[in-house]
């Protein structure tokens, strides 16, 4: 057993053209960019397999371009999620998860089911999507983390529905969003969305201090102290866990540059 897990840090996407000046090299062909970025972070979140379907082809080239020990985290389809009924999302998990995924192999990295602002918890039926999620493709092992946005969701019944079925939860730094800090997998997915573009390292150093000392705690298997929890009477047992943190939204000009301080700072 080793004494931590794993910390990557990493940003949405590689393609922003506002990145073509802040981020690549001016003579950087753009056909290079997933090259040039998995080699400077060690993780990518896809937001545009939100959108639209891949084919088994540009996953298995994503994979060929990409170095060892670096992982994407997809974003699944809209339609698994954007629905009143999640217990019948069924065939549009099944669609999503078999459009090609597994050909990303050892760079295959967690899956985000993100739902909308109004989307309000249900625990019968949010329960039944969750049973809807595969504990593996083809025979590898999958990571599942969802994101609700609306504030009913921030209930000790929901913490505990994400661990008996070994989910995680995303823990959002964001104006509005809810901020779910509970340990309810393997692994803990943060999603930092406060940053500037003002700000030359996307967030402020201390407030990158702060999120590094963060990611050590949850890797060592302990829950930052500085951190509102839902269910805190019943807290998830101490094992070192993998971590994921990501800058999407705010201050995205920069986002690459503070996902490098970030690593900097828990390498």
């Amino acid at each position: 057993m080793t004494k931590s897990g794993t910390i990557r840090c990493g940003i949405g996407g590689w393609t922003f053209d506002p990145w073509d000046d802040s981020f690549y090299p001016a003579d950087l062909p753009k056909k290079r960019q997933l090259d040039y970025a998995s080699r400077q972070l060690t993780v990518i979140e896809v937001n545009g397999t939100y959108y639209s379907s891949q084919k088994p082809a540009t996953f298995a080239k994503w994979a060929s371009e990409v170095p060892d020990g670096f992982v994407f985290s997809l974003k699944a389809s809209r339609f698994c999620t954007n629905r009143k009924i999640l217990a019948e999302a069924g065939p549009s998990v099944e669609k999503f998860l078999n459009q090609g995924v597994a050909e990303l192999g050892a760079h295959l990295g967690p899956i985000l089911w993100q739902f909308m602002g109004t989307k309000k918890f249900e625990p019968e039926d949010f329960e039944a999507f969750l049973t809807l999620l595969p504990k593996t493709l083809n025979g590898q092992a999958l990571r599942h983390v969802v994101e609700p946005r609306h504030e009913s969701f921030q209930v000790p019944e929901f913490i505990e529905m994400l661990r008996r079925h070994d989910v995680a939860a995303v823990c959002a730094d964001h104006h509005d969003y809810p901020m779910f800090a509970d340990v309810t997998a393997d692994f803990v997915y943060a999603r930092l969305q406060k940053g500037m573009d003002e700000t030359p390292t996307c967030y402020p150093a201390a407030d990158l201090d702060a999120w590094g000392e963060r990611c050590k705690v949850y890797a060592a298997g302990n829950v930052p102290e500085d951190l509102d929890l839902i269910a805190k009477d019943k807290p998830e047992k101490k094992v070192p866990r993998d971590v994921f943190a990501f800058f999407i939204s705010g201050g995205k000009v920069n986002a690459p540059r503070g996902a490098i301080e970030l690593q900097n700072r828990v390498s």
